[in-house]
C-alpha cells in the first residue's frame, strides 16, 4: 500500500511543518466549529420562544454552511489574500491544491488549515448578527444577507485589521482573537439589521420565555468551552502564549459571569440564569482582544468592568433611551459584543504587558499598553495605543452601520426583509412545515389536539352534570 508518487512520506512531511502546531491548530478550528455547530444552534433554538425554535436554530445551520463555500470560493482571499485596496483583499478560490497544501502566512502548517481555522471565526461572526433578527427576519432575507455581509463587511474588517498588509494591522491596531473583527462588527451589523427589519409583535416583545432553559444552558456551555479554541488557536502555534490566552480567557468570563449574577441579585433580589449566561458572553467576548497580551489580575479586572458596564447598558441604560428601546435587538448583541467589545479593546489598550506583546507581535516596541507606557515614562506611546484602539473602533462602528444598512435596503427591493404578520403569529409551521416539538399523534397538529382534548373535558363534564341531575 504504497504512497502515490506525488505524495511520497518527505512531500506529506516537509521540513517547515510543525506536526504539534498543526494538531492543535486543527483542534482549536474544531473546537471554535462546535461552538456554533451544535453550541449556539442549541443556545439559539433554546432561548426563543418554542414557535421559533426551528427557525433560529437553522439559521444558524443554514449560516455555517453557506459561510463556508463562500469562503473557499472567494472571501479567504479577500481577508488574507493579495491586496486589492487598503482595506480589502482580492478575491479569489482557496481550493486549488497546490495553493492549500504549501506553507500558511502565519504558523507552521499549510494553508488548508489555516483556510478551515478562519472559516469558523467567519462562520461564527454571522451567526451572531442572526441573534439580533430571531423572530422576524424572513429567512429568504436571511439566505441574501449572508454572503452579501460576508463579502463586504467581514472581509473588510479581517483584512484591515489582521492581514499582515492591513492598514489597521500596519497602523498598530491590537485585536488578538477578534474582539473587533468578531464581536464588535457583529454587535454593530446585528442592531442595524434590526433596525432595519423592525421589531417582533409586540406581545413577543413583552414576554419571550426560553422554550428550555437546560437545552439553552447546554448551548451555553459549548460555548464558554468552545473558547479554548477561539483564544488558544490565535497565537498560531501551540506555545506558551497560547496557555495563558486561555487561562485568562476562563478567569475573565468566570468573573464576569458572577459579578453579573450579584448584580442582579442586588438590584432584583432574583439570581437569573438568563443574566448569568450574559455575564458568561459579556467576559468572553471582552477578554478576546487581549487574550494572551495581559496578565491574569489584568484579567479579573476587565471580568469586573465586563460583568458591570454591559449590565448597566442593558439592565438600566438601555430601558431610558428611546432610540434603544425602539430597536428590537432580539439577543441583545449589541450589548453582549458591541458594548463588551469595545470595552475589552479600550482595555487592551491600558492593560497589554510589553513581553506578552513581543510573544504575539514580535519585537515591536509600539506595542504597550497604557498603564505600562506611565510606569516607563513612555507615556506618548501608551496614549497613542489607546487613540489607535479607538480609531479601530471607530472604523468597524462606521463600515458595519453602512454596509449593513445598504445590504438590507438592497435586499428589501429583491425580497420581503420582514416576516408577514401572519407567518409571525404562527411561527415555525408558518415558516417551514414544521414544529420543534411533536407533543401528539400519527401527524396530529398541536391545535387540533388541544381542541380535542377540550371537547372531551366538555364532555366528561357534561356527563358528570347528567349524573348528578339524577342522583
Amino acid at each position: 500500500n504504497s504512497l502515490p508518487t506525488a505524495y511520497t512520506t518527505t512531500e506529506s512531511s516537509p521540513e517547515w511543518l510543525n506536526k504539534g502546531d498543526n494538531s492543535w491548530q486543527l483542534t482549536a478550528a474544531t473546537v471554535v466549529g462546535l461552538q456554533t455547530i451544535p453550541g449556539i444552534l442549541i443556545l439559539y433554538g433554546s432561548i426563543v420562544k418554542k414557535k421559533w425554535a426551528i427557525n433560529s436554530s437553522f439559521m444558524v445551520l443554514y449560516t455555517f454552511a453557506c459561510v463556508l463555500l463562500c469562503w473557499v470560493c472567494w472571501a479567504f482571499q479577500m481577508s488574507f489574500g493579495q491586496q486589492m485596496f487598503f482595506f480589502v483583499g482580492r478575491p479569489h478560490f482557496a481550493l486549488d491544491q497546490k495553493y492549500l497544501l504549501g506553507q500558511g502566512f502565519a504558523g507552521l502548517y499549510p494553508r488548508a488549515t489555516l483556510v478551515f481555522f478562519q472559516f469558523v471565526f467567519a462562520a461564527i461572526t454571522v451567526v451572531l448578527v442572526a441573534g439580533a433578527v430571531l423572530g422576524r427576519m424572513s429567512f429568504k432575507a436571511w439566505m441574501l444577507f449572508v454572503p452579501m455581509w460576508l463579502t463586504v463587511s467581514y472581509t473588510v474588517g479581517a483584512f484591515s485589521v489582521w492581514s499582515p498588509k492591513g492598514f489597521l494591522f500596519e497602523a498598530g491596531v491590537m485585536d488578538f482573537a477578534g474582539g473587533f473583527v468578531i464581536h464588535l462588527s457583529s454587535g454593530v451589523a446585528g442592531f442595524t439589521a434590526a433596525y432595519w427589519v423592525g421589531p417582533r409583535e409586540s406581545k413577543d416583545r413583552e414576554r419571550f420565555p426560553p422554550n428550555n432553559i437546560l437545552l439553552m444552558l447546554a448551548g451555553a456551555g459549548l460555548l464558554w468551552m468552545g473558547w479554548t479554541g477561539f483564544n488558544g488557536g490565535a497565537p498560531y502555534a501551540a506555545n506558551i502564549d497560547a496557555s495563558l490566552a486561555i487561562l485568562n480567557t476562563h478567569i475573565c468570563t468566570a468573573t464576569s459571569l458572577l459579578v453579573w449574577l450579584f448584580l442582579d441579585v442586588f438590584f432584583f433580589e432574583k439570581p437569573s440564569v438568563i443574566g448569568a449566561v450574559q455575564g458568561m458572553i459579556t467576559g468572553l467576548v471582552c477578554i478576546t482582544p487581549a487574550a494572551g497580551l495581559v496578565q491574569g489580575w489584568a484579567a479579573i479586572i476587565m471580568g469586573i468592568l465586563s460583568g458591570s458596564i454591559p449590565w448597566y447598558t442593558m439592565m438600566v441604560l438601555h430601558r431610558k433611551i428611546k432610540f434603544l428601546i425602539y430597536v428590537d435587538d432580539t439577543m441583545a448583541v449589541f450589548h453582549t459584543h458591541a458594548v463588551a467589545g469595545s470595552l475589552g479593546g479600550i482595555l487592551t489598550g491600558f492593560f497589554a504587558e510589553p513581553r506578552l506583546n513581543r510573544l504575539f507581535f514580535g519585537d515591536d516596541p509600539r506595542y504597550i499598553g497604557l498603564a505600562y507606557a506611565l510606569k516607563d515614562n513612555r507615556s506618548m506611546a501608551g496614549f497613542r495605543q489607546i487613540g489607535i484602539q479607538l480609531a479601530g473602533i471607530a472604523f468597524i462602528v462606521i463600515l458595519n452601520v453602512v454596509v449593513t444598512s445598504a445590504i438590507c435596503l438592497i435586499i428589501r427591493v429583491i425580497v420581503p426583509l420582514r416576516l408577514t404578520d401572519e407567518e409571525m403569529e404562527i411561527g415555525d409551521d408558518a415558516v417551514h412545515g414544521e414544529e420543534a416539538y411533536a407533543l401528539w399523534e400519527d401527524g396530529e397538529k398541536f391545535e387540533i389536539a388541544q381542541r380535542n382534548k377540550m371537547f372531551d373535558v366538555q364532555d366528561i363534564e357534561s356527563r358528570s352534570v347528567q349524573m348528578t341531575e339524577r342522583f
